[in-house]
């Protein structure tokens, strides 16, 4: 038995206020994704729960206590402001003061769940040993039924990895930067393999429950990521995956710990770029269900995983970033790739130097980016390449590939395919279904677009309908357009005529 962590150098709201402080470098705000409804006896649920700030899909906001274990490390990534080196305040939480602290916190609805990271002390496997410890006294003898969002440790064993999904709701293994090299160069205990395997790991374990309890082998979240075309997987590959997730077994049962077809051969798959092996079998998946967390009768991660990058503490392009990210989605069915805009903390030559301010304008162009990819169609050679390596920081993502592709408008709403619909600047998701159900009852004009949630502003250069004044792109040309929009969205009122006929005058 490994002895208990003690720290009497702090109270508990000291220890808070350090450990809470730690933690705001780490990103997780979205959306749950698991379904657990409360139990009678048990505090709490998870039924459209969400993270630190969010907003769930009945209107409620909703937040986490968002603390560390520890901000003791064994590591020096000079990144971090909790690395070995840096002279700043440890403190280190017992399993047994998280606890009590969710909990109580919990009943005076401060909070609705658990985000819980650590700095490694000691070593990988130590530290998650803890973690799973304060889980499993959470679950077990708190009877914690609600949300739980736990970031491990790589390099900890496959038991303990496991045990964290089958006790938390989501389950983040931090990529932190994008490449192998600078990895090396600003996190000299971590490599990228060490940081994927597990990701994988849990891939394909979550595949094989879902599988074993009837459902799509993809989180329902991601089916669109299993599309993209480039990445770690090639078009054979996925579809090979495809049809081994879906050969389902007669004997399998949701927990079942034995392998669910033996036969089944390694799927090894590389990208272009050697990114990594990502070996997937059905022996590896449920090898990783301990025998010990049969009584639970959990699901392993609901709410499925996600990671973190950091932007701008190495010179990585968008490009580069976002080529990443669709890997990641694709190989590893991600829910979310998260990016956290580096601010400077740490005195050292290779970093951006302190005072610096982050890139915060990046990483909302990021987010931008990535949604497009998860849910607009949008591959990323299509957003970024190797002409564009950056997004555009004046305007959105999709208005920049817009304007560069005049040649794909103006589009007819009332004729154009769903797909179509998706690339139109201020039309959504939501917007294009609603157009698609409702022109097969009448012809759409600007009236119902804008009851629909159109954002006729930008919609207006790149669609026609017989309502619209002629003043599409063609008409008005890229480089007006984009500078039109680039002044509206400082100014509240704009006369479209009067900044047309100026840029006339000046050009």
């Amino acid at each position: 038995m490994i002895t208990e962590i003690t720290n009497d150098n702090y109270t508990t709201q000291e220890k808070l206020q350090i450990l809470a402080d730690a933690a705001k470098y780490d990103v997780a705000c979205t959306s749950s994704g698991s379904s657990r409804r409360g139990k009678k006896g048990e505090l709490g649920n998870a039924e459209a729960c969400g993270i630190c700030h969010s907003f769930a899909a009945d209107g409620r906001c909703i937040s986490l206590l968002k603390i560390l274990m520890t901000n003791h490390c064994a590591y020096d990534c000079k990144y971090c402001i909790n690395r070995a080196s840096n002279d700043v305040r440890r403190a280190t939480f017992t399993p047994q003061e998280i606890c009590e602290l969710t909990v109580e916190f919990y009943k005076r609805n401060y909070i609705e769940g658990l985000f819980l990271s650590s700095g490694v002390l000691k070593n990988p496997t130590y530290t998650m040993e803890k973690m799973c410890e304060t889980l499993l006294l959470l679950r077990t003898r708190y009877h914690f039924n609600g949300y739980i969002h736990v970031k491990t440790i790589p390099g900890a064993s496959d038991e303990l990895l496991a045990a964290a999904g089958y006790l938390a709701d989501r389950i983040s293994v931090n990529l932190e930067l994008p490449t192998e090299t600078a990895l090396r160069s600003l996190a000299p205990n971590k490599t990228m393999q060490n940081i994927l395997n597990p990701m994988g790991k849990v891939q394909s374990t979550i595949a094989s429950h879902r599988i074993a309890a009837g459902k799509s082998a993809y989180m329902d979240r991601s089916r669109g990521n299993q599309f993209l075309r480039n990445g770690i997987f090639s078009d054979d590959s996925k579809k090979t995956f495809r049809k081994k997730l879906n050969m389902q077994n007669t004997d399998a049962k949701p927990g079942n710990n034995l392998p669910l077809k033996k036969e089944d051969p390694n799927l090894i798959s590389r990208d272009k770029n050697k990114f990594t092996k990502h070996i997937l079998t059905w022996e590896n998946a449920c090898q990783l269900a301990p025998l010990d967390m049969s009584d639970l009768k959990r699901n392993f991660a609901p709410a499925g995983q996600s990671t973190q990058m950091i932007i701008g503490a190495t010179s990585e392009s968008d490009y580069t970033l976002l080529q990443t990210s669709q890997a990641l989605y694709q190989g590893f069915d991600l829910k979310r790739v998260f990016y956290s805009a580096y601010i400077p903390l740490n005195d050292d030559t290779i970093l951006p130097q302190i005072g610096t301010p982050p890139p915060l304008l990046r990483e909302h162009r990021l987010y931008q980016a990535d949604w497009l990819l998860r849910f607009y169609q949008f591959k990323v050679d299509e957003i970024v390449d190797d002409a564009y390596p950056d997004l555009d920081l004046e305007i959105d993502p999709k208005l920049s590939w817009a304007l560069r592709h005049p040649e794909q408008f103006p589009v007819d709403v009332n004729k154009a395919d769903y797909e179509m619909l998706l690339r139109i600047p201020g039309i959504g998701v939501k917007s294009a279904k609603l157009i698609v159900v409702s022109r097969r009852y009448s012809r759409l004009g600007t009236g119902q677009l804008k009851k629909m949630g159109v954002v006729m502003k930008k919609a207006q250069y790149f669609i026609t309908c017989h309502e619209l004044p002629v003043r599409t792109i063609n008409e008005v040309s890229p480089e007006v357009v984009r500078q039109i929009l680039i002044r509206k969205a400082g100014r509240k009122s704009t006369d479209d005529r009067q900044l047309i006929l100026q840029f006339k005058e000046e050009s």
